[in-house]
Parts: C-alpha cells; sequence; structure tokens
C-alpha cells in the first residue's frame, strides 16, 4: 500500500512528488518548529524546483482548512459522542488537538498540493 510510485508514499513521507528519492524538506522532523516551512528548493536526483510559480503554496492554504476542519469534526466527535464530554471541555479539545497537530498537518498540506500537480515519473532523474 505504501510503496514508492504511489501519491500516498509521497503525501505521507514528504518525499518528492516525480521521483520519490529525496524529501522536500531541509529537515525531515515536522516538530523542528523553526525549520517547519524549510524547503529545499530543488530535488537533487530529478531537479524538480518545488516552488512551481511564485507564491505556489498559498494554495496549500485551503487545503490545510480543509484538513483542520476534519481534525476540528473528528477531535469533538471523539470528545463529545464518545466519551460524553461537555461542549465546553469538547471545545478545548478541539483547540488542543489543533494546536498539537499543527506541524503535521502543515505540512500534510503542502505535501497533498504539490502532487495534485506533480505525477510520479519512473525515469525521472535516471536520464
Amino acid at each position: 500500500m505504501l510503496k514508492k510510485g504511489s501519491k500516498l508514499y509521497s503525501i505521507l513521507t514528504g518525499s518528492c512528488p516525480r521521483c520519490h528519492k529525496e524529501s522536500m524538506y531541509s529537515d525531515r522532523n515536522p516538530l523542528h518548529l523553526t525549520k517547519v516551512l524549510k524547503m529545499n528548493e530543488n530535488c537533487s536526483h530529478c531537479g524538480l524546483k518545488y516552488q512551481i510559480e511564485p507564491s505556489f503554496f498559498y494554495g496549500a492554504m485551503y487545503v490545510s482548512y480543509g484538513l483542520n476542519v476534519a481534525v476540528g469534526i473528528a477531535a469533538f466527535i471523539v470528545s463529545f459522542v464518545l466519551f460524553k464530554t461537555s461542549v465546553e471541555e469538547s471545545f478545548l479539545i478541539i483547540v488542543a488537538t489543533l494546536i498539537l497537530l499543527f506541524p503535521f498537518v502543515l505540512r500534510l498540506s503542502r505535501n497533498l498540493y504539490i502532487n495534485m500537480f506533480v505525477s510520479y515519473d519512473p525515469e525521472a532523474g535516471s536520464k
């Protein structure tokens, strides 16, 4: 399921969407908050320029919004429906969940967005 050549592999690992051989990020750990958005300019294997056009990743903000809404709804369902918390406690759980998952959602939204425009090419970088 999670093998090179699939979009899911590139999205979940943050690897180059064209060749899947290198991480797009200069620091692979999303918990280093000062470097969470630092990306390499190009892939060293296939040469893909990650910033496809100026301000390319502004579109990822819309993806991030959708992901955060989904995470918030999931946190509400788990807390309110399953654990029978009050509305106020559920709200606090939603806020805490969004804060804790912020770096992961941020990177995941960028990974999703670039994978909408770039497809895997097994021949990339070997030419």
